[in-house]
């Protein structure tokens, strides 16, 4: 199985090829997160960063089975947006109910709105887009909550470890509830409150090839694990929560996952204080490997466009930078 980690700076998005003579081409294929869908976190191209519509086209990707938001956000979500016009999904995972795009209209504009907030009300929008683009392409939308399982092709298995069902229900509430909120003042601060708790409803993956564990938390930080049991929580690869911020995991987890690699998606600028020195040292200490989907300032990495795992069975697999050539790095 072939697990790619695309350099789009700032957030993330995952690639899986399975092998499957069942699906066309021989594989199964599946999108995790997408990165952001901002143009101005791809004009500086150095380290490799390429947006994931454009990586997928030049690795002539011919279809889509699974596409999967681990959380609305616009740095995991809006890179998805063009995706279902060009390679239509069968499926499409994530934590909102099914319907929900389709009984809440947009939200109003927010004058003034800061940064974040803007990042925020985008990823909310293009949430409703994606979804229509999923259906409009014959896609079925599939709800996922702890406990819910899937083996979409010869020796994988997909388990939702995170969020709970009771979770889950309440960021629907809070979703619905922001919808409703007429008042521009609380509006604004339901927006922020929301935005703010959103990386802790994030979907948490355990994906098991043929024994080879991988455990894939959205932004879950070191808090949002507290409804998981540890056992469930060990794999060979860990891509760390929250970018590898300082509360992406703290030593109690690193213990119960145990990763002999830990992939960390920060941008080369480490913003937000992404791949903290602190964090990345827990990690290094615990014995695990250290790779990065972009290129931190500081670390001495290669450029490239993407980072490549090789999956085989019980625990076997090998990584790799992708430096392509004809890549602008």
């Amino acid at each position: 199985m072939k697990l790619t980690f695309v350099n789009v700076g700032y957030g993330e998005a995952i690639l899986l090829e399975c092998p499957d003579p069942a699906r066309p081409g021989g594989a199964f294929v599946m999108v995790i997160d997408g990165g952001s869908g901002e143009d101005g976190e791809y004009r500086d191209r150095a380290s490799g960063r390429v947006p994931l519509a454009e990586y997928l086209s030049a690795g002539k990707l011919d279809h889509i089975d699974v596409m999967v938001c681990t959380h609305v956000h616009e740095d995991h979500l809006c890179g998805l947006v063009p995706l279902p016009g060009r390679w239509p999904p069968g499926e499409f995972w994530q934590t909102l109910p099914e319907s929900l795009h389709r009984s809440l209209g947009p939200l109003p504009p927010l004058p003034e709105a800061s940064a974040s907030q803007r990042k925020f009300l985008q990823s909310i929008a293009d949430y409703r887009t994606l979804c229509a683009g999923v259906e409009a392409g014959g896609g079925v939308i599939r709800t996922i909550s702890a406990g819910w399982e899937a083996g979409p092709c010869p020796g994988l298995t997909v388990r939702c470890l995170g969020p709970s069902r009771a979770r889950a229900a309440e960021l629907a509430a809070l979703y619905e509830d922001l919808h409703r909120e007429k008042d521009p003042g609380v509006f604004r601060r339901k927006l922020s409150s929301l935005d703010g708790a959103m990386n802790n409803y994030s979907a948490v993956l355990l994906l098991e090839y043929r024994g080879t564990r991988i455990l894939l938390p959205g932004d879950t930080n070191r808090l949002g694990y507290g409804e998981i049991d540890p056992a469930d929580l060990r794999a060979h690869i860990f891509k760390v929560g929250h970018h590898g911020q300082r509360d992406g995991a703290d030593a109690a987890l690193i213990q119960a996952v145990r990763p002999r690699a830990a992939v960390c998606c920060a941008s080369s600028d480490r913003r937000y204080q992404s791949a903290h020195p602190e964090l990345l040292r827990l990690l290094s200490d615990s014995g695990a490997d250290l790779w990065f989907s972009d290129c931190p300032s500081g670390l001495d990495l290669p450029p490239h466009r993407a980072l490549e795992f090789t999956v085989g069975a019980e625990g076997a697999f090998t990584a790799e930078y992708d430096r392509q050539e004809g890549a602008d790095v």
